[in-house]
Parts: structure tokens; sequence; C-alpha cells
């Protein structure tokens, strides 16, 4: 596992490492809807996701849910650009926060989307703010997801976040990998 930090803001411009420390990775052995991360401490400032995924079928969108919670208590917003055209969504009183697009069997074997997941404050008592960003280039096989997508969500809870779960429409596709990290604060 490569070491993680944050780049000094003062003169020196040195990496100070150990800004992030590793709680858990999950991988998918092929076929989940979903992999979590649970029992997750209260003792960082803020968390990370960080991801490689595929599903199977079409291809359509990785979600979360925070602590097991599936009720009206989310919102989203994001943007999507494909090389070609933007687009914007959004969405409020949902049941999951939408992070982006992920290839599905229709695009080339083998390729991947990447994902990056910060969620800021997670163990205080206000609500949780989520930000994304997604990505994969599926060298332009039609019909896949081939976009970058930039996204910020809501979680309208003040407890603190103890359990993520990711949730593929579809299904995983093997090895497809997430690891979560706490920030120092």
């Amino acid at each position: 596992m490569p070491i993680l930090g944050v780049v000094d803001s003062g003169k020196s411009g040195h990496l100070v490492t150990g800004a992030f420390e590793s709680i858990a990775t999950v991988t998918a052995t092929g076929g989940e809807t979903s992999l979590n991360f649970t029992s997750i401490p209260s003792t960082y400032k803020s968390l990370q996701v960080r991801g490689i995924g595929r599903e199977n079928a079409g291809g359509s969108g990785l979600r979360i849910t925070l602590n097991g919670d599936t009720s009206s208590s989310y919102s989203y917003h994001r943007i999507l650009g494909d090389g070609g055209d933007a687009y914007a969504y959004g969405s409020s009183n949902g049941t999951i926060i939408f992070i982006g697009g992920f290839p599905g069997n229709a695009s080339n074997s083998n390729i991947f989307s990447a994902t990056i997941i910060d969620i800021i404050d997670y163990a205080s008592s206000k609500n949780k703010t989520v930000r994304s960003i997604n990505g994969a280039d599926t060298n332009g096989n039609t019909g896949s997801n081939d976009n970058i997508t930039l996204g910020s969500g809501a979680y309208y809870s003040t407890s603190a976040i103890t359990s993520i779960n990711i949730i593929f429409p579809v299904s995983a596709i093997a090895k497809s990998t997430f690891a979560l990290y706490g920030i120092k604060g």
C-alpha cells in the first residue's frame, strides 16, 4: 500500500505522510450488489473512499447509503461530461447518493471506473456532506459509460457515520475494490 499524505501548506512544500490512515479494504468476488464498510471508528476528521469498479449488465451508476439508512434522507447534485456534451442532475429527498457511472459488460473487458468519495466531518453532530469524482474511459466503446462525474451530496442526519454501503444497481464484477481511509484533522 503506498504512503498517502498531503503537501505542507507552509513554505517547505514537503509531503506530510500519515495524514491518511487505512481503515479497511473490500474486494468483490463477483455478483455482489453491495460492498460495505462497517464499525467505522469516530477518531478521524473526515473519511475518504477510493475505488475501482465495474458492474455486470449495461452499467448504470454507483450509489452509496450511510449507516444503513434507506429512508428519504439524502440529496445529491452532479455534473457529467462525456467528451461531447455536459449534463447536470440533482435529486432531493432521495434514498441514495448517486456517485457516478460505471462501465458494464458492454464495455471493453478489464476497463474499470475510478472513484474518490469524501465524507466531511463524518463524526460530527451536524448533517453530513459528501463530495465525489468518478470517471472511466472505455476507448470509445458504444453504449458504455465514458464520462467524468463531479458530485456533491448531503445526508440529513446528525449521527456519526459508522457504516458506508457501496451499491451496484446490477452487480459487481470480480476485483472491484474499494479502500476506506481516515483523514486526520
